[in-house]
């Protein structure tokens, strides 16, 4: 028998018994949807924390001065980290956005109102860096740098605790024995898991800051952004070489600088994101191996009830392997069937699952793909046993049953 009239009478035999068809395929259909589904929605996971790490600061890392470990008690600086070590890191190809950073806690005054807080010099690029933006007016430019301006954008915090319900936008505060003007106010951002508070801040011109605040020409750190997580390695590595070039360092020479990334932090969760994945589509593939049971069993039933038919087709002609290839090619598209169906339904439950809950889901070409095969090789494992058991039935024996 060619293989074309193998696959007819295969079909025909499959389309004759329809409920009992689909039955059998059951196990492979939700074995196949679950792995798609569950595969997509931890991926999807996986994006969205990709996304909110990136928006908190997932593509952007630090250059503090120091070394890393010392604490700053102790810390003796060789060479301290400059505005020029800053421009010059900002020409890096994967670099986006650069801003010196340098801190200080100070009293700010307005009116009979003062309030200690954390006074901030930045460069105008780090509201692109950290994804902060004013809620009221505006931030400084490079020309209020350039010009060493005094002009300051508040935090919320210290918006409503000198001000109140005051618009503070335009009016003047004094800060270090300085008067600055209010030009905005940041948006809200609460606190952190450590329950500091991250909108009690007033932010100024880094060069504003090394003037009137500290009276000194370095900075304490760089904060730098790239493009995505991938790309914080290769800057690591880039800015590491720039600033011991830049420093003049010998090659025995231990750097005074070290940086600071959350890289760690996301390569853990992205970790833990795939073994979960792993996990959940193996614990989904149980289902596809129930299902290749059941379709070894209704395969072993299909035997019994046609092994008359069995034998009148060796009586003219048809040989063992004719009929090993019929059932074999039978439990083969059953388990087709059952793999093409639950794909449908994974692909579509995965997308309404989403619309409902909004929550992102991304459907693995791969894992599609690598369910889809191994319901097809499911559908061969399981039904050797009933095809080898039908294909050596003894043709005087096969006849004579009732």
């Amino acid at each position: 028998m060619n293989p074309l009239s193998a696959f007819r009478v295969a079909y025909r035999a499959i389309a004759s018994n329809k409920i009992r068809s689909i039955l059998t395929t059951l196990g492979i259909i939700i074995g196949v949807a679950a792995v798609i589904s569950l595969v997509a929605v931890t991926q999807g996971a996986e994006k969205m924390i990709e996304d909110q790490l990136t928006s908190l600061g997932g593509s952007s890392f630090l250059v503090k001065t120091g070394k890393r470990g010392v604490g700053s008690g102790s810390q003796q600086k060789a060479y301290v980290l400059t505005p020029q070590d800053a421009e010059a890191i900002k020409e890096l190809d994967m670099v986006t956005s650069v801003s010196p950073l340098i801190d200080l806690g100070q009293q700010i005054i307005f009116g009979n109102q003062d309030w200690f807080t954390l006074v901030i010099g930045v460069g105008p690029d780090f509201i692109n860096i950290n994804d902060w933006y004013t809620d009221k007016g505006n931030f400084f430019n490079n020309q209020d740098v350039s010009e060493r301006a005094r002009v300051c954008v508040l935090g919320k915090t210290v918006a409503s605790n000198l001000f109140g319900p005051q618009n503070p936008i335009g009016q003047t505060v004094r800060i270090n024995k300085n008067i600055f003007t209010v030009i905005g106010v940041m948006s809200s951002l609460g606190q952190t898991s450590g329950g500091r508070d991250q909108d009690d801040v007033v932010l100024i011109p880094f060069s504003t800051f090394q003037r009137y605040i500290k009276a000194i020409d370095q900075v304490e750190s760089i904060s730098v952004s790239v493009r995505s997580s991938e790309d914080i390695p290769i800057a690591e590595t880039q800015i590491i070489n720039l600033l011991r070039e830049r420093h003049r360092y010998g090659v025995d020479e231990e750097d005074d600088f070290y940086i600071k990334s959350q890289l760690s932090i996301i390569s853990r969760i992205f970790a833990i994101s795939k073994i979960m994945t792993i996990l959940l589509a193996s614990v989904a593939s149980i289902s596809l191996i129930v299902g290749g049971i059941g379709i070894m069993n209704i395969m072993l039933v299909s035997v019994g009830e046609r092994t008359r038919e069995i034998g009148i087709r060796m009586a003219v002609g048809a040989k063992q392997r004719d009929i090993l290839a019929q059932f074999l090619i039978e439990s083969v598209l059953l388990s087709l069937a059952g793999g093409t169906i639950g794909v449908l339904i994974g692909i579509i439950g995965s997308q309404i699952a989403s619309h409902f809950t909004s929550w992102p889901v991304v459907i693995s070409f791969s894992a599609t793909l690598l369910a889809f095969s191994v319901a097809a090789v499911i559908g061969i494992f399981f039904g050797i046993y009933p095809a080898r058991k039908a294909s050596q039935l003894d043709p005087i024996e096969a006849l004579r049953y009732e």
